[in-house]
């Protein structure tokens, strides 16, 4: 199985490797853009980032498999701050999966940055004196003192994503 990641980052190119990996897929990433903001806000905006870079992948490569992934940030109905979020798109060009990866609730004084327009990346890198905290251990990481990281929560995403490509039980 050969799978295109709609992005270069090293951690969204592993999450991808290990959600598949008793597939034993070949997997790239693709430089493509999301159509989505840089911080994407809301469910809606994140997920259409997810899903454009999947196809946009897919479009730009000779895979079997686009997938996307996006995490933004978000409110969510019936709690109180602001959230991370994270969700994983995959495409064969005619199917197509959508799955979120953890909600992580964001401390106030990223939340007030970020509502201010900031990209959660380089807030995280500022509070923690850390340098592209995106392509390691990420946000994740850091707010949960590594019981989970980023790749691992994306991971998670796209195993969900993956359901609809890897079971009988959606057609």
């Amino acid at each position: 199985m050969h799978v295109a990641v709609g992005s270069t980052n090293p951690v969204k190119v592993q999450a991808t490797e290990r959600a598949l990996e008793r597939y034993d897929p070949s997997v790239v990433g693709v430089a493509v853009d999301s159509g989505v903001a840089e911080q994407p806000t809301g469910q809606h905006e994140t997920v259409t980032g997810a899903k454009t870079r999947a196809r946009r992948a897919l479009e730009r490569s000779d895979a079997d498999w686009g997938v996307g992934l996006e995490g933004g940030v978000a409110r969510i109905d019936g709690t109180d701050g602001l959230y991370l979020i994270m969700w994983a798109a995959v495409t064969d060009g005619e199917r197509n999966g959508l799955g979120s990866g953890p909600s992580l609730r964001l401390p106030t004084v990223v939340a007030e940055r970020l509502e201010q327009g900031a990209e959660l990346g380089p807030v995280m890198d500022d509070l923690l004196g850390t340098t592209d905290i995106a392509e390691t251990e990420g946000a994740a990481g850091a707010l949960t003192d590594g019981l989970t990281d980023r790749t691992a929560a994306l991971a998670a995403a796209v195993s969900c994503a993956a359901g609809p490509f890897v079971t009988p039980y959606y057609e």
